[in-house]
């Protein structure tokens, strides 16, 4: 497309090997820096000192280092998003040799993806969801979260939006891997004259997958700071929210990837007992 370079951070830990990978792919808001490689600190770095590799692009659709807006497809660049992800997993020894994180220490068989919002959208397709009929999977990406991700398109949107977003109109039902659907039960889409339960369409329509629903009190679609307690997207600063999100995508990856096959029923059992003013969970198994 004759794009410039596709930018990438990889925040990782300093020492240490076999570490699982996940793919942080942002949304598309406000802000500009924040919509890029250069967003999400609170779950990527979080992520990443406590043992994973995260690698953030700078999407297609980015304010920054993104694609102009004259090019075909704009200004979400849908297609290129998801083939941006694919890209990152075939070039994954050129990336480690590139970001000094040091070559052999990424865990090519353990590798998750995470979205927020238009990013989950992105994600939602790598994780066998399909669109008028196309598949994106890609087999190597094995679990999902979905954070604030959109919901059911075409009659579930209003008139205008179904016109302007017909890539929303996804079929989930076809999604296999595991996944966690995360919403904000203050989350009131505009692009719906549904409710916040929208976002967690999903996770209601993925049967063929073994999922789970995390749905946080209080918080919108920011779910409390993910992209930072000061950017534009956080419409509510809630750090308690924030910390609970951070812990218990933490655990949930760690049991989906095999590190700790307990930690994710651990930190459920600890958010059911003493946090439940937070957000509560919903599991669900494959039919």
């Amino acid at each position: 497309m004759g794009r410039p370079p596709l930018e990438l951070r990889q925040t990782a830990p300093a020492a240490g090997g076999n570490l699982p990978v996940i793919l942080l792919s942002h949304g598309y808001g406000p802000s500009k820096y924040i919509k890029s490689k250069d967003g999400y600190a609170p779950l990527a770095q979080f992520w990443a000192e406590r043992g994973f590799a995260v690698i953030q692009p700078t999407h297609a659709s980015s304010r920054v280092g993104g694609l102009p807006s004259n090019r075909e497809g704009a200004p979400f660049f849908w297609r290129e998003r998801v083939r941006e992800l694919t890209i990152i997993l075939d070039r994954l020894y050129e990336i480690e040799e590139q970001t000094g994180v040091g070559s052999g220490r990424l865990d090519r068989k353990r590798i998750a993806a995470a979205g927020h919002s238009l990013g989950g959208h992105t994600v939602s397709l790598l994780l066998g969801a399909t669109l008028q009929g196309e598949d994106f999977s890609d087999s190597r990406i094995s679990a999902g979260i979905l954070l604030a991700a959109p919901g059911r398109g075409g009659e579930d949107l209003t008139d205008d939006c179904a016109t302007r977003f017909p890539f929303f109109d996804v079929d989930f039902s076809a999604m296999t891997n595991k996944a966690l659907v995360v919403c904000g039960d203050q989350d009131d889409p505009h692009f719906t004259p549904r409710g916040p339960e929208w976002h967690a369409d999903a996770f209601y329509d993925a049967t063929r997958a073994d999922r789970d629903l995390l749905t946080l009190h209080g918080v919108g679609h920011g779910l409390g700071g993910i992209a930072g307690l000061d950017a534009k997207e956080t419409e509510t600063e809630a750090p308690d929210v924030l910390e609970a999100l951070k812990r218990l995508t933490l655990a949930w990856l760690r049991t989906a990837l095999g590190v700790d096959p307990e930690a994710w029923k651990a930190s459920c059992a600890v958010l059911e007992r003493y946090a439940s003013t937070l957000g509560g969970v919903t599991s669900s198994s494959a039919d």
